[in-house]
Formats: C-alpha cells, structure tokens, sequence
C-alpha cells in the first residue's frame, strides 16, 4: 500500500512536482540566510555549537541547490550527485570534531542567552524545512539525502538549545564544545547512511546498463 502512495514522494514523482521544486528552492532560501546571520550571531556569542550549526545551514543551502538542479539528471548523475553531497556531510563532520578538540583546550563558557535565543530560531527555520520536505523523503538517495539534512538541523538546534540552558546553570563552556561534538557525530551518521544507499544505485545501474 505504501509504495502506491501518492504522499511517498517517489524519485519520479520528485522530478515532475513542480511542488517539490518549489520546496527545495525554499529550503536553499532558508539555509542560505539564516546561514549567514547564524555565523554572526555565533561569533558574538562565542559559541562553537553555533558556529557548526551556522556551517551546516551554509553547507546544505549549497548542496540542496545542486540536489534541485539534479533532479532532471539522469539516474546515475544524481546518484553522483548524492554521493557527493554524503562525502560533504563527512568532511564538515570530522571538521567540527576537530575545531571542537582545538576549542576545548582554550573554551570560554558563550552567551548563553544570546546562544539560546539564536537556537531556537534555527530551530524554527530547520522545523519549516523539515515539514516542507517531508512528503518527499521516501525518495531516492538525492531526495532522501536533502531531506535528512533538514531533520538533522532540527534535531541539531534541539540540542543547542539545551546546551544553553546547561551553559547558563554551570557557566561552564563544555556543554557547548559537547553540543558541537553531538552535531558532528550526527553529520558522519548521515554521511554513512546517504554514501551508502547512493553506491547500492550507482551499483544497480551499471548491473542493469
């Protein structure tokens, strides 16, 4: 029954939405903007959990950008085209892993309601994304792999939030550095998985050629 689902939000249905479309320019939109502010509001209030997630938001404006152009691309093209945007997701997450040792050893508790106020704005904008892309995550690799970035901010600014909240109890800054640590971890999560499902397409498309 679910594969006859009009709301699944198959790869060809992803390719003849004009809806689907207009999502993912939505979602470039949103990440690209809130991208930028983030980066300003994380440097103010000397957050490394902010600043990650600033990166995130940048990085999956770029890639859901290339997701969108992909989507009239033959198969294997955007199975490429996922592979890629996996290999991105774990480059930024082993970065954040290594800012985040750096940091540690010269980390200054942030301005935890500066650090508060901003995640939950981002987690907002990831929330709008998410919900607007939801219906198509049942996709192919490209079209699953745009949709966990969404899940993975929202859940990301979930976490940020409670850090600010541990920063203003203690005033200590490990509660950032650990929030940092926990976005990174989800980025190589989802790396994994999105690298994984684009080669088993890559591998039934050269089986089938």
């Amino acid at each position: 029954m679910a594969d006859n689902c009009e709301c699944t939000g198959d790869a060809d249905r992803a390719q003849r939405d004009p809806g689907y479309r207009r999502a993912l320019w939505l979602v470039v939109a949103l990440n690209l903007s809130f991208g930028v502010l983030e980066v300003v509001g994380g440097l103010f209030a000397r957050s490394q959990a902010l600043l990650a997630d600033s990166l995130d938001f940048l990085g999956d404006g770029t890639i859901t950008l290339l997701g969108l152009l992909a989507l009239g691309w033959a198969a294997a093209a955007r199975a490429k085209v996922a592979f890629a945007q996996g290999l991105f997701l774990l480059t930024l997450g082993f970065g954040i892993i290594g800012v985040a040792i750096w940091r540690a050893m010269t980390a200054t508790a942030p301005e935890a309601d500066l650090m508060g106020g901003i995640g939950v704005a981002a987690l907002a904008v990831n929330v709008t994304a998410a919900l607007v892309l939801s219906q198509y995550r049942d996709g192919d690799a490209n079209v699953r792999a745009v949709w966990l970035f969404s899940r993975n901010d929202a859940l990301a600014n979930v976490a940020v939030i409670a850090a600010a909240g541990l920063v203003a109890w203690t005033g200590e800054g490990w509660p950032d550095l650990a929030v940092a640590a926990v976005i990174a971890a989800l980025f190589l999560h989802s790396a994994f998985e999105i690298l994984r499902s684009a080669k088993a397409e890559l591998t039934e498309l050269r089986h089938a050629a």
